[in-house]
Parts: structure tokens; sequence; C-alpha cells
């Protein structure tokens, strides 16, 4: 399988780590991986704030970038539920292009669940041991129905004990734009998935979404708490997490 990466704007410029774990892992799944240079944003910060046009433009940037894959891959159910549920919805009044844009979306998938229902690795590569709690980004869970995929894959690591949090799949008050223009329900929000995550005592809060990560670790670090690790979950299923 020829798999584009689409690495994401966190990731490339924040944690570029999560973008070379995904790539160990598709390859460690028999995937060739490409990683197109010219790639961008996927257009959903412009698209969240009204600017059709911009996301009009970057998603059709995208398709003449990845649409020649056999399967686009993302460490990200926000930027995946952009390709596969909005785009389509900006080119509706364009029957051709809506076309593509839906063949595109049928072939786009989060990195965990391509792992789980396309790849289907034996094991994972990674080598982790002790207790997490699990995050659900809203994009990937209510656009892409990603909750069990996460949880399957981690349950195959032999040493990872999985404490599930209270309310793991309420949103962490990130929603991109959201957290900017209501600071102050945004933070009461984090505040809330944060006491959850330490009530745990799992020690690591893991999700798929490095926006969630970085609003969580922000809110963590804040609040006084300099020992609870957030990490993407492409980094413990490669053993990157050190």
């Amino acid at each position: 399988m020829r798999i584009g990466l689409f690495v994401t704007c966190l990731v490339d410029s924040i944690r570029p780590g999560i973008g070379f774990a995904a790539i160990e892992l598709l390859e460690a799944a028999g995937c060739e991986v490409v990683v197109p240079e010219q790639q961008t944003c996927c257009g959903q910060p412009g698209y969240n704030s009204g600017d059709s046009k911009m996301a009009r433009a970057l998603a059709l940037k995208f398709l003449a970038e990845f649409e020649s894959f056999d399967y686009i891959v993302l460490p990200s159910g926000s930027c995946a539920g952009m390709i596969r549920v909005h785009y389509p919805e900006l080119f509706k009044d364009d029957p051709e292009q809506l076309t593509r844009f839906i063949a595109l979306g049928t072939r786009t998938f989060e990195l965990t669940d391509f792992l789980h229902r396309i790849a289907k690795p034996e094991k994972m590569p990674g080598t982790f041991k002790g207790r997490l709690t699990y995050h659900d980004s809203c994009s990937g869970l209510r656009e892409l129905d990603v909750y069990e995929q996460p949880r399957a894959l981690l349950a195959g690591m032999p040493g990872v004990t999985l404490n599930e949090m209270v309310e793991s799949t309420t949103c962490c008050g990130f929603g991109g734009t959201f957290s900017v223009k209501y600071g102050e329900l945004s933070t009461r929000m984090a505040d809330n998935k944060c006491r959850h995550i330490v009530d745990t005592h799992a020690g690591t809060i893991a999700g798929g979404d490095l926006g969630c990560l970085l609003n969580i670790e922000g809110r963590l670090r804040r609040n006084g708490d300099h020992a609870t690790r957030v990490l993407h979950i492409a980094e413990i299923l490669a053993g990157k997490d050190m």
C-alpha cells in the first residue's frame, strides 16, 4: 500500500517526532510511506472562522498533492475530519470536484483507525510499560467514530495498563478557535479534564490530536502538575515515548 502521510501543521511546527513515529508505525505495518514536501494546512482554521474561499483553495491544493495515493493517513482526527466531512461540504455545488473529494475522503484515515482496520499489524514496535489514560478528541470521535481503535492497539501492548478517566469523551476546551473566542469557558473545560486525568493516578495522558494534548499539557503545567506525561498515541505505539 502506498500511503500519503499528511503531517499536520501542529505536528510539523511543534512536535515533529509524532510524524516520524507515524512513519515508523506505517512502515512496520508493511506500507510504503510518502510525505509530500509541499503540504501545508488542511484549511480547518479558515473554515472554522468562516473563510470558505481560503479553505477551498487549500482543499484543492491538498487534492492535487494526495489524490494519487492508495490511502491518506493523518496523526489527527481533527484534520482527517476536515478532509472527510467538510471538504465535500465546501464543494457541494461543484459536482465534478465533489465526486473527487468524496472519493478522496473514503481513502483518508486517522492513524489508529488505519492501523486497526486496514493495515492490521501483528504488533506495535513500542515497549511502553505502565499506566496511562486516554482522551478522545471531539473530531476523531464524533466525525470519524474513533474510539475503539486506539484502545485496541494499546491492548495489544502487554506493558500497558489503561486507566479510563471520567468523561474521557468530553471536550478538553481546545476546539481550535473556540479556545481563543471563549477563553474563560475553555479554561474551565480544560481544568475539568485535567482533574479527571489526575484522578486516574495513571501518570500519563495519551491522545490522538496534538491540539488537545497541547491544551491539556499547558493547563496541567499552569496548575503546577509537572509530573503527568502528555503523549501522542503514535509516540507510545512506536516506542518514541522517552
